[in-house]
């Protein structure tokens, strides 16, 4: 008899994965999760307990969500993303149960737009992004952070509502020193590695600095 072929991922068996999922070698769906009819995961994720993971959202390779992360439609999140636990994606600017004659809402009455995170980007725990907002790559959300416009690659934000307040490595930690040039910004950290920053978000974030002041005596 031909041998059974191996499964190449784990799902656990209290977990729920709706039809035609796609789900990378390596992944591990664990306790409760529940993932959504077209929904397509990378390789090598970890998808931690009570994770919902909705219809047509789209994961990259190595990407791991944390226990109780809301994922709700439709989310793209690229290659090596971090997403802490009890994040919430939302995708309605205006939501309401209702329509304005009182019937329920259906799946037709919400205006969904989709989220997108870079490539290595983390977001702490119970931190709630708004719809069609994009995070950058190597961005660094704090923990408790309400983001409610678009993160810059290599942005430090955290606070209600999110606020830049620097720019971090690859490696996570901020950038040493920064070199101008030519209408461009790169940030160089103590291990090695540079970035090329958004020079309009630097700017932002130099004007927003505390200016000295002279006291005369």
């Amino acid at each position: 008899m031909p041998s059974k072929k191996k499964k190449k991922h784990f799902i656990h068996k209290t977990a729920i994965v709706e039809e035609n999922v796609k789900i990378g070698d390596g992944t591990k769906i664990w306790h409760f999760a529940q993932v959504r009819r077209g929904a397509k995961i990378g390789k090598n994720c970890v998808i931690a307990k009570s994770v919902f993971i909705d219809f047509d959202s789209e994961i990259g390779d190595n990407v791991k969500i944390q226990n109780h992360a809301i994922i709700y439609h439709k989310v793209i999140i690229e290659d090596g993303v971090f997403i802490g636990p009890n994040v919430c994606f939302t995708n309605d600017k205006i939501p309401r149960a209702i329509n304005l004659n009182g019937t329920p809402k259906k799946a037709d009455d919400w205006q969904v737009s989709t989220i997108h995170i870079g490539q290595g980007a983390s977001i702490g725990g119970h931190s709630v992004i708004l719809p069609g907002l994009t995070i950058g790559e190597f961005a660094l959300i704090g923990a408790g952070t309400v983001v409610t416009k678009d993160i810059p690659a290599f942005g430090l934000v955290y606070g209600n509502p999110a606020r830049l307040h620097g720019f971090v490595c690859r490696c996570g930690k901020k950038f040493a020193r920064f070199l101008e040039s030519n209408e461009k910004i790169v940030g160089k950290c103590h291990c090695g590695l540079e970035a090329e920053i958004e020079i309009d978000f630097y700017r932002e974030l130099k004007s927003l600095e505390p200016k000295k002041r002279i006291w005369l005596r």
